[in-house]
């Protein structure tokens, strides 16, 4: 991955986590879940591009995990939350039940935490 291209994901996990935000303060639990989900993936993609000069490009999450697991330190902090966070996926995007308030905020936090570390390694080497 270029430098660009790093920089093009951080600014997307940004852009997916203010609208979890919006999202979550509006009481939409759904949205919030789902959004925080796709920034934190998108905050991955970034840390494991600037660490490893590559992201995960198929459907199964667990690539994701995998190349984490390379990305130094912060693929470890970002790991421990996606992890976390990718169970919910399927509910928030697929199932016909309801996420609630604590689940979505929890969510939206974990993102906050995943896109903070891309955002800070970001800077560091871009």
């Amino acid at each position: 991955m270029t430098a660009a291209q790093v920089r093009a994901y951080a600014a997307k996990a940004a852009e997916y986590l203010a609208a979890a935000e919006a999202e979550l303060g509006a009481g939409r639990h759904i949205a919030a879940t789902s959004l925080a989900i796709h920034g934190a993936i998108n905050a991955a993609d970034a840390v494991t591009g600037t660490r490893i000069g590559q992201r995960a490009a198929g459907q199964n999450h667990d690539e994701v995990l995998a190349l984490l697991r390379e990305a130094g330190p912060a693929g470890a902090e970002l790991h421990g939350q996606l992890i976390r966070l990718l169970p919910l996926k399927t509910t928030a995007e697929y199932d016909p039940g309801d996420i609630p308030g604590p689940a979505a905020r929890k969510a939206v936090e974990r993102a906050r935490r995943c896109v903070a570390v891309a955002q800070r390694l970001v800077a560091q080497h871009t």
